[in-house]
């Protein structure tokens, strides 16, 4: 796809300094890492579809799921597109009845319904080239990039962008 790299969930993991869960994003092609931190809530929805957990009752992400797939519609891929503000941005791309829909997003939720519906993810150009990191090798463990990107970030200024 024009404009985007295609991505793999890498892993999600807890940011050690701000206590915050962040879910990495790989690019499928390079040793090229997006982090984007998420909430506690879109991180557990997506560690328990990751960990194959049985609830009794759907979460959030498993009714929009199975609201989709009543309607015959498909989430046909996410794409991650932007970072503005320090939010990030995304879109649902569906499809229903042959037409193609996009739906604004947050990245997580986003990120939540593809792991339910194995829908590829996307990252925009733009917003790998000014967000992400890229390790000269594989690393063992998702907190090696989070540390690393950590490192980034204590190293960069305003001035610098």
């Amino acid at each position: 796809m024009d404009g985007f790299d295609k991505m793999v969930l890498y892993g999600v993991s807890l940011d050690v300094a701000s206590k915050q869960p962040i879910v990495l994003l790989k690019s499928e092609g390079s040793n090229r890492y997006l982090p984007i931190w998420i909430g506690e809530n879109e991180a557990a929805a997506i560690m328990v579809k990751l960990q194959n957990t049985a609830l009794p009752r759907p979460m959030t992400h498993d009714l929009l799921t199975n609201v989709l797939g009543s309607l015959s519609a498909k989430v046909e891929m996410i794409m991650v597109t932007e970072l503005k503000d320090n939010t990030f941005y995304a879109v649902l791309r569906l499809e229903a009845g042959g037409h193609q829909i996009d739906v604004d997003s947050r990245p997580s939720d986003a990120i939540a319904l593809a792991v339910r519906t194995d829908a590829p993810i996307f990252a925009s150009h733009e917003l790998l080239e000014a967000n992400s990191i890229e390790l000269e090798q594989e690393p063992d463990e998702v907190e090696d990039v989070v540390s690393e990107f950590r490192d980034f970030l204590d190293r960069i200024s305003p001035e610098d962008f």
